[in-house]
């Protein structure tokens, strides 16, 4: 796996986070913060939920901010895209990071991908401010996308995470990236983490049978470089 691969998914831990090893150190972020340690304030929210794609698309996009009870429309948008700042209860269900109050992902979908894939983060966000645990949420997603499924994914469904000043791992992992949502799929099938491939897989999101495809982009959405 080559460097850019490996930043690629550190960069995309909101959907692969590993699970802990036998050996690893105790858990920082055991349960959830207060939850004012989760939200910004609003300026801010929405200037860097902006700033994920470039602004030709994050200008005309619809914003969210996230609140104690949930996200909520601070924008209106023209273009189908939706920007927001994703929270460390995005991770996996296994991620060491669940309940990291300080995670910062900005992340700019299209309108596709906020049909079909948004819902789901704004489930999970729903489940967590409601104070049930990372057990709890995942049983509670199971029963309710069972009796409610998700739109069916649309095959156009990708996002935009160029932000360099998203908060993504403490480690200060960061990386200017699109990423496509895609059903899953059989190994080698793109041509993914071959050398010199520049598709690198970011794994899929828990419970629900969606990979996610990533690209590196050599610009931050600023314009300025990356590499």
């Amino acid at each position: 796996m080559n460097s850019k691969t490996s930043a690629a998914a550190l960069a995309a831990f909101l959907f692969l986070a590993p699970r802990l090893p036998a050996q690893a150190k105790p858990n920082p972020y055991p349960h959830m913060a207060p939850v004012e340690q989760y939200l910004m304030p609003r300026a801010d929210e929405v200037a860097l939920a902006r700033s994920a794609a470039p602004a030709a698309v994050s200008d005309h996009a619809t914003v969210l901010v996230l609140t104690a009870k949930g996200y909520v429309p601070a924008a209106q948008g023209s273009n189908g895209f939706v920007c927001l700042v994703e929270r460390s209860w995005d991770s996996s269900f296994h991620a060491p990071t669940f309940w990291n109050p300080k995670i910062r992902g900005a992340n700019c979908l299209n309108a596709a991908a906020a049909r079909s894939v948004l819902p789901y983060f704004e489930l999970r966000t729903k489940l967590a401010l409601a104070g049930h645990s990372q057990d709890e949420i995942k049983a509670s997603m199971e029963t309710a996308l069972a009796a409610h499924p998700l739109p069916k994914l649309d095959p156009d469904s990708v996002s935009y995470m160029m932000s360099k000043h998203s908060y993504l791992t403490n480690s200060g992992g960061n990386l200017a990236h699109v990423m496509f949502f895609v059903p899953d799929f059989k190994s080698g099938e793109l041509g993914e983490n071959l050398p010199g491939s520049p598709l690198s897989v970011a794994g899929k999101l828990d419970i629900v049978p969606v990979s996610i495809v990533v690209v590196s982009t050599p610009q931050w959405s600023d314009g300025s470089s990356a590499n």
